[in-house]
């Protein structure tokens, strides 16, 4: 299991103000350059960029998982942002997003990049957990639900 604690810091979990995927992205390369493990913000932010010219991040399930893997950031670190009126993303399931996952890790941690990946993405599969994080009433409660091996049986239990 991967331990999500070291990844994500509460001060990086953000309600966004952003209504554009562009804009989004900006602000959420903003929080996760507050981390000291990214030493080129620019880097991180031009990458970004680069990897959403491939094909959009917006995995579908009104989420996106926007990623890079480069030398400037020094180990895993995610960041996480919602929107609560949505954002096109151009996702693959022409849906708006309402959370963001932006994860930043080194270039050198290709296997260990794929488990968190696959980790996220088994979290966020589960409906009652992506209601649960949106309607979390705080940056504390949405880490709790990240690091936590189970998912919420149901919002109401908050």
């Amino acid at each position: 299991m991967i331990d999500f604690s070291k990844m994500i810091d509460e001060s990086r979990i953000v309600d966004l103000k952003a209504t554009t995927k562009e804009d989004a992205l900006r602000e959420l390369v903003d929080v996760l350059a507050t981390s000291p493990l990214v030493t080129d913000k620019e880097e991180l932010l031009k990458a970004i960029f680069e990897r959403e010219k491939v094909i959009s991040t917006g995995v579908g399930i009104e989420v996106a998982l926007p990623h890079v893997k480069i030398p400037s950031v020094k180990d895993f670190v995610i960041a996480i942002g919602r929107s609560h009126k949505g954002i096109d993303f151009d996702s693959l399931d022409e849906k708006p997003v309402y959370i963001i996952v932006m994860i930043g890790a080194n270039d050198k941690q290709a296997g260990d990049f794929l488990k968190v990946l696959a980790q996220l993405v088994l979290k966020l599969k589960n409906r009652n957990f992506r209601k649960a994080v949106m309607f979390a009433k705080s940056p504390k409660r949405i880490k709790e639900l990240f690091c936590s091996d189970s998912i919420p049986p149901d919002v109401d239990e908050e």
